[in-house]
């Protein structure tokens, strides 16, 4: 394979002091069906995808419950089970899909944590690398939602905690209860204004994440 072409010409980057990924990675939303729904198209050709990123250096793949729901981390799991062990897999929790198109928010502790049991067997891992607050949810204190993933991660289920979808507001309190490793925002040419937040994770040595 020719370097200048893999996922490691990008550089590297460090989660948490302990996981040195290449800065290119790979998000797993898209490998689901059509508005993030279902099976895709063509499972095999999924499958082949998932194996080729990592083939051209990819070491670090971000996923979610909601994706599919479900799929992506069952396919994550169809494709790259037994896992490299370079391989550092985010996941993530909060959001909840009763039909297509509807996103909706559930942070409640008892839903992250069932959520959180549902990745590990999915993913087929005892613990988590990255598992990221998908969303704030608008009913409840912040605080609340990620003071499970504070207990998930004492109890060994989750390696570091992530958050998404946060103002600086959001995330100075998150980073009042627990090191917060990595944000993931939407952050573009055109929309930039999550510029605060990526301005305060530049500075506190935290991977900002950009989505589209």
């Amino acid at each position: 394979m020719n370097s200048s072409l893999g996922a490691a010409a990008a550089g590297r980057i460090t989660l948490g002091g302990d996981l040195s990924v290449n800065r290119l990675g790979f998000g797993a939303m898209r490998i689901t069906g059509p508005g993030v729904w279902g099976d895709p198209p063509d499972v095999s050709a999924a499958v082949r995808l998932l194996r080729r990123a990592v083939h051209l250096g990819v070491n670090f793949i971000d996923t979610a419950d909601a994706y599919g729901p479900q799929v992506s981390e069952d396919l994550l799991a169809r494709a790259l089970y037994p896992y490299p062990l370079d391989l550092v897999i985010a996941t993530k929790g909060g959001l909840v899909r009763p039909a297509p198109g509807a996103w909706n928010c559930d942070g409640r502790p008892e839903h992250l944590r069932a959520a959180c049991e549902g990745s590990l067997k999915r993913l087929r891992v005892d613990r988590i690398d990255v598992y990221q607050l998908h969303a704030p949810d608008p009913t409840l204190p912040i605080e609340e939602s990620i003071g499970e993933l504070v207990r998930l991660r004492a109890q060994g289920k989750i390696r570091h905690i992530g958050v998404s979808n946060v103002t600086l507001d959001q995330l100075e309190r998150c980073e009042r209860l627990a090191p917060i490793v990595s944000v993931q925002n939407r952050y573009n040419f055109d929309q930039r204004e999550s510029e605060d937040v990526l301005e305060h994770c530049a500075a506190r040595g935290i991977a900002f994440l950009p989505w589209a």
